[in-house]
Parts: C-alpha cells; sequence; structure tokens
C-alpha cells in the first residue's frame, strides 16, 4: 500500500506531526513523505501557467511541476498532517492543493460541468492539533474533505483532532492520549 503523507507541520516536537506519525504507524504500507515547510513552491505567475496549461492540453504530466500531483494521484492512502492555524491551516498546504489540482491528472472536467476524481486512493486522513477549540470543521479540514470528494474521487475522509491544548489548565496529556485512543481505536494495519 502507498501512502502519501502531507506534512504541513512547522514546529519542533508538533503535537499534530505526533498524532499523524501514529496514523502512519497503524496504517502500514511504504509511505512517501512531503513536509511542506521544506518545499519551495513555484510562483504562480502568467508563464507558469502557461506553461501548466499547455501541458495539461497535450495530458503531459511529465514536467517536475507535476511531481506531486503524479504522487497524489497513485497513492492508495493519503494522510495529512496540518495544525489549526487562524481557522484553517498553514498556507502551504493550501499551495499544495493549488498544485496538485491538475486536469487530467488528479480530476477530470465532464461534459456536464461537473468534476470526476482521477486518483487512485479512496481515503484520506486528516489529522489536526488546536490550542483552543475548533471553532468550525469547514474552512479546515472541509475545505480539504471537499476538495478530496469533489474533485479527486476521494470517497471517505476521516478527522482525527486534539483540541484545547493551550487552554490555560488544559491536561495536554490526557487530551493527547485521547486523540491517539481515537487512532488506535480507529485505525488498523492495512486500513
Amino acid at each position: 500500500m502507498k501512502v502519501l503523507y502531507i506534512d504541513a507541520t512547522v514546529r519542533e516536537n508538533s503535537r499534530t506531526a505526533v498524532l499523524g506519525e501514529l496514523v502512519l504507524e497503524k496504517l502500514g504500507g511504504e509511505v512517501t513523505p512531503v513536509k511542506l515547510c521544506e518545499y519551495d513552491f513555484p510562483r504562480t505567475d502568467a508563464a507558469y501557467l502557461a506553461k501548466r496549461d499547455k501541458a495539461c492540453a497535450a495530458c503531459d504530466f511529465s514536467d517536475k511541476m507535476f511531481f506531486h500531483a503524479r504522487l497524489f494521484a497513485e497513492a492508495d492512502v493519503i494522510v495529512v498532517a496540518a495544525p489549526y492555524w487562524d481557522m484553517s491551516f498553514p498556507a502551504e498546504l493550501k499551495q499544495f492543493f493549488e498544485e496538485i489540482t491538475v486536469a487530467g491528472l488528479t480530476f477530470e472536467c465532464r461534459p456536464d460541468g461537473s468534476f470526476g476524481g482521477l486518483c487512485k486512493a479512496r481515503k484520506l486522513y486528516y489529522v489536526t492539533t488546536a490550542g483552543g477549540t475548533i471553532f468550525s470543521e469547514e474552512y479546515g479540514f472541509g475545505y480539504v474533505k471537499a476538495l478530496a470528494r469533489d474533485f479527486y474521487g476521494i470517497g471517505e475522509c476521516v478527522m482525527f483532532k486534539a483540541e484545547g491544548l493551550d487552554i490555560w489548565g488544559a491536561d495536554v496529556e490526557s487530551i493527547m492520549s485521547a486523540a491517539k485512543a481515537d487512532i488506535s481505536n480507529n485505525l488498523c494495519k492495512g486500513t
């Protein structure tokens, strides 16, 4: 099983990374990590878009600009680890999704205007931690879930979370233990 691990964590000793790594351990398989804070995203200017559009029109996805999109399309399972920042996730994750949303590679446009997924994965796991309360899932997990289902054809999207970690008096160890138990209780090797 090929697992693509999209790591949007930044801090050393990230609590989100701790939970993400537990998900990977429980899943097993061959993991390909993509550490977003170590990647220099290309500048999306007119020249970049023209080059990309030309390649897409020719169904030629051999250029390095499609490297992550090819990984994403071929993975059996996707794991996203993203801390809850500013009611969403780090900006690099948005850039990543912009880069891998490629017509003809990760999705197709149908004659009726709808989209069809071209990705092999049928499951996506989203892991997040929050210092406070996750007020709404719609801008973080909800956004990723909508892309996964509506563009990429990934039908099952599951979120694992630990929140309230930085609230005064929080029992961080207990909160993290509960999140780890949730992961362990819901994942078996190869699922």
